[in-house]
Formats: structure tokens, sequence, C-alpha cells
């Protein structure tokens, strides 16, 4: 029996650069590759790039490690962790909550999303809400609390999704960002649900601003992080040093679909903010 790898398929919407063939193929599918499985004049130059919701039931196995260090390799020295990232983890985590979209009958995803306003209004991907088939939406809280959430509104072309809980749910708001104050090489932490592992925080800096990445028929300016990204992260927060929303993570570079290599896309806040504020308007 093959062995499952615990990342499953990062089903949903391909990504793909721009950069590549008008019919968006990559050297994997060229009919004039060589022998060597490369096309002629080009070496690894294109990955696919995939939304970063997982599907249910996919992530089984692999998510196994030794608590205790028993048996394995001494762990590493980690290195020092400045502490403005800290402090900005502490802020942010209970804002961030894990989004459960869909059901037995219509096929489901899973995915994060991340408070806006006092007003309990959520951020996320509409990707996530697209694989669940338009089923039931289930949002946990980092207490455990479960809530049905509401479905304010969706904008399949930018990606992005407006949830709104009952007030009792009591999530703390997230800053974001002045549009334009994100810089190249400034350190940020992705905060969401990878594997429904909630809570969880990694990070890394600002790779490249106004990367162009293509969803479907759609272009996308995305912001790219080096921040380790997987399948359930996605509509979860990319954060500054100060705790400032920088962008809505939504993509992965992949080679074969396994997993995170270090490139990462999230739509950049004053995209977000715009989104979001035209659907709140319309849809309270």
């Amino acid at each position: 029996m093959a062995v499952q790898t615990g990342l499953g398929e990062p089903r949903g919407p391909w990504f793909i650069s721009p950069e590549l063939d008008p019919d968006g193929r990559g050297w994997w599918d060229a009919p004039e590759r060589d022998p060597g499985g490369r096309r002629p004049g080009r070496l690894f130059t294109v990955l696919a790039v995939v939304a970063v919701s997982a599907v249910s039931g996919a992530l089984a196995g692999g998510v196994v490690a030794s608590r205790d260090g028993a048996g394995g390799p001494a762990a590493a020295s980690a290195a020092p962790v400045p502490a403005e990232l800290v402090t900005a983890a502490e802020r942010t985590v209970p804002g961030v909550v894990s989004v459960l979209a869909g059901g037995a009958t219509s096929g489901s995803a899973t995915g994060s999303g991340f408070a806006v306003d006092d007003q309990q209004h959520l951020i996320t991907n509409d990707h996530i809400l697209a694989k669940g088939g338009g089923g039931p939406v289930t949002v946990e809280l980092p207490d455990g609390r479960r809530f049905a959430a509401q479905v304010v509104g969706r904008e399949p072309r930018s990606d992005l999704a407006v949830l709104k809980v009952p007030a009792s749910a009591g999530l703390t708001p997230l800053p974001l960002a002045k549009p334009g104050a994100t810089r190249v090489g400034e350190p940020v932490l992705a905060v969401g649900s990878p594997l429904g592992l909630a809570g969880t925080v990694t990070a890394g800096i600002v790779s490249a601003l106004d990367r162009e990445v293509r969803l479907g028929n759609n272009r996308h300016t995305a912001v790219q992080t080096d921040a380790s990204i997987n399948p359930g992260n996605s509509g979860g927060p990319l954060v500054n040093a100060r705790g400032e929303v920088v962008g809505v993570n939504t993509a992965i570079a992949t080679i074969d679909g396994n997993g995170s290599i270090g490139i990462g896309f999230a739509i950049p806040i004053d995209q977000v903010q715009q989104t979001a504020d035209t659907i709140i308007g319309k849809g309270g």
C-alpha cells in the first residue's frame, strides 16, 4: 500500500506564471521535450503554483514527528528570533481562524481566515468556498469554539470572500498595513492552519512585490514570500513585524505538487481592503 505524504493533493485553481507560453504550458507537457525530459533550450524554468486550501480527507499520514527526539538526530540549535516577531505572533494568532467549507454531500475544503473589524467580519479565500461546493461554512476559533459562518459576499476574480460570525465569537481584529508600505526584505509571518494544524506560525521575508501570477484567466499581482505556506494556509494573514496584515496567503509554487518550496504568494493588502470594503458595504 502506498504511504500518503500527508500533504495530499493541493487541489484547486492552478496559478501559472504569466511568463509561460501563451497556452500556459510548461516544460512537462511540451511535445518537443528532449529524452532527458527538458524542453530544448530551457532548463527548469517554470513551476506550477497552486492554491493552498486543503481538501478534507487528504491530510492523513506523513505529519508524524518524534516529540521527544528518541531515535532521531539531535535537534539543531534554533536561531535567535527577533523579539518583535514574537510579539507580532502573540498579537496575530488570537484573530486567526480555521475555515471548513462544505460537507459530505458537496465535498469539503479547509483553509484559514482572520478577523478584520469589531463586527466580526472575516477575510478568507474564495477558492475555499468554491471547493466546498456552496455548502455550509464553519469557523473554528483559536480556543476551539465553532460557529456557523454567514457568507457575506464572494469575489472569485480577486479570490477573496468575507464571512461573518456572531458577536459572541469575540475575535480580535487584525490591523492592516498601509498600502504601499511593504518593503522587499522585511520580515513577515504567515499564520494559519496548514494541514489542519491551527495557529501555526512560520517566518520569512518579503521576497518580491508586484509579482504577477495567473489564476485561470485572471492575472493577479502578488506579494512573494519565502515563509513556509502549505495546504490549509489559504485565507490566512501574512503579517509584518508590527503585526499588521500585508497580504492574504493564497498560493504556493510547487514541484510535482509536493508542498512548500519557499515560494509563496499573498494577495496584497490594498487589493484585499478594497475588495472587502466593497463586499461588506453591499452585504453588511
